[in-house]
């Protein structure tokens, strides 16, 4: 017990270089906090007492606004940072060394539940080892965040993530950093400065459509003066003849 937290907090201060000292993290770090009152709700949910789990949690939300439901599955040396508005669902899976930044999302996405098999069903994401998820991301669905992944700030991820991948943007499109030998590096936010924006070489293509649509046009415009100055004297010859 004492190991798993003093490697939690060892974890926060690796990530985090705003924490100074380990009495400051358990003093000051919510997210320290969360997991704490995690552990005791997510005990009472595995032992049948789940009434009094979700009770616990939501006195843990209470206190540090960071809602996780008693049923997600939490690896080793989980870190919110900041942590105000982040939600995990039941069905949420997270694996060792994750970080998620505040206002994030695991939810789950079903039809109207009626029945405990329904409740039971996998709806929220699963996060392998490593994955940091940016400030505001919201994670929908049963979906697998790979090893290493990395969601961008304000990312809407509604498919999968292969390991190692940078997603960003609405929905979240895959990007890769410059410099791939430094993937896997620590990032805060989950948004690599050098990555490419997606919506560049879209508007890029579309600009190029645009200027070839242009002289198109010009073109046309121009043979349609031609003809209407050739014909202007047989227009003419008619006209005096009438």
């Amino acid at each position: 017990m004492f190991s798993r937290l003093r490697e939690e907090i060892q974890g926060i201060m690796a990530r985090d270089p705003a924490a100074r000292s380990g009495l400051e993290v358990v003093l000051n770090y919510p997210s320290f906090h969360a997991m704490l009152f995690y552990r005791v709700a997510s005990w009472l949910w595995r032992h049948r007492l789940r009434i009094l789990g979700r009770w616990v949690s939501q006195w843990g939300r209470f206190w540090t606004g960071i809602e996780i439901h008693p049923g997600a599955k939490i690896g080793r040396r989980f870190f919110i940072d900041h942590g105000m508005g982040v939600v995990i669902g039941e069905t949420a899976e997270i694996g060792d060394d994750v970080t998620l930044y505040h206002g994030v999302t695991l939810g789950g996405t079903a039809p109207a539940i009626d029945s405990d098999k329904q409740r039971n069903v996998k709806r929220h994401p699963t996060l392998e080892d490593g994955v940091i998820v940016g400030a505001g991301a919201q994670v929908l669905g049963p979906i697998t965040v790979g090893r290493n992944a990395r969601v961008g700030a304000n990312a809407v991820v509604v498919r999968e993530v292969s390991p190692g991948m940078t997603v960003t943007g609405i929905p979240a499109r895959a990007v890769m950093p410059k410099d791939k030998s430094k993937a896997d590096a620590f990032v805060a936010y989950g948004t690599p400065g050098d990555i490419p924006d997606p919506l560049v070489p879209a508007l890029e293509t579309m600009r190029s459509q645009i200027a070839t649509m242009a002289e198109r046009i010009d073109e046309l415009e121009g043979r349609l003066a031609e003809r209407d100055e050739a014909e202007a004297p047989r227009r003419a010859g008619r006209k005096n003849c009438a």
